[in-house]
C-alpha cells in the first residue's frame, strides 16, 4: 500500500469491473475499420448521447478524428469469437472480419453492422477529448439500427469474455 501505480497494478484493479463489449465500425473511404471496446457507455439521454475510447495511437482513432459518424454494435453471447477478431493485433478490415457474419451498412453511418447483436447504434461524434492514451468520442446516437431485447450480451471481466 501506499507505493506509486504501475501500469500493471492498473489493469489488475480495473480487470475486475465487469464492461459490456462493443464493436465500434466506421467507414473510411472504401475502406471499413473496426475494433473491439469496453470503453463504452451511455452519458446522456436528451440529446441521447454514448461515449467510447479508443487507443490515441491507433489508426482507427486518426480515421474517427477525420469521420463524424460510426457505429457500435452491443455484441450478444454469442458472439465471442467476433469480439476476438475484432480485437486481434494486426487485424484485416472490417469487410474481411464480418465476411462470414450477417451484417449490413448503417444508413445513416455507411459502416458496417453485425446483425446478430444485442442492439446497433448510428453515431455522429460531437466532442473529442484527448485523455492520458486514449481519445473519448462524445457522440449523439443518430438512431438505433435494431434492438434485440431477448438477446444477452456479451461481458468481459477479469479478461475473459463471459456470457451475461
Amino acid at each position: 500500500m501506499g507505493d506509486p501505480l504501475t501500469g500493471t497494478d492498473f489493469v489488475d484493479a480495473v480487470a475486475g469491473f465487469a464492461t459490456g463489449v462493443v464493436v465500434l465500425t466506421v467507414r473510411d473511404g472504401r475502406d471499413d475499420l473496426g475494433t473491439t471496446v469496453t470503453s463504452f457507455m451511455s452519458v446522456s439521454l436528451e440529446p441521447p448521447m454514448v461515449l467510447a475510447g479508443v487507443a490515441s495511437s491507433s489508426y482507427l482513432a486518426e480515421v474517427l478524428s477525420r469521420t463524424d459518424r460510426w457505429a457500435a454494435t452491443v455484441l450478444g453471447a454469442k458472439q465471442r469469437a467476433l469480439a476476438g477478431r475484432f480485437a486481434a493485433e494486426g487485424r484485416p478490415g472490417a469487410r474481411i472480419l464480418l465476411a462470414s457474419e450477417p451484417h449490413h451498412r448503417g444508413e445513416l453511418s455507411g459502416a458496417l453492422i453485425p446483425e446478430s447483436g444485442v442492439t446497433a447504434l448510428e453515431c455522429e461524434t460531437r466532442r473529442r477529448i484527448e485523455v492520458g492514451d486514449h481519445v473519448l468520442f462524445a457522440a449523439e446516437v443518430l438512431s438505433t439500427d435494431y434492438i434485440s431485447r431477448d438477446r444477452k450480451p456479451l461481458i468481459r471481466v477479469n479478461r475473459r469474455y463471459l456470457p451475461a
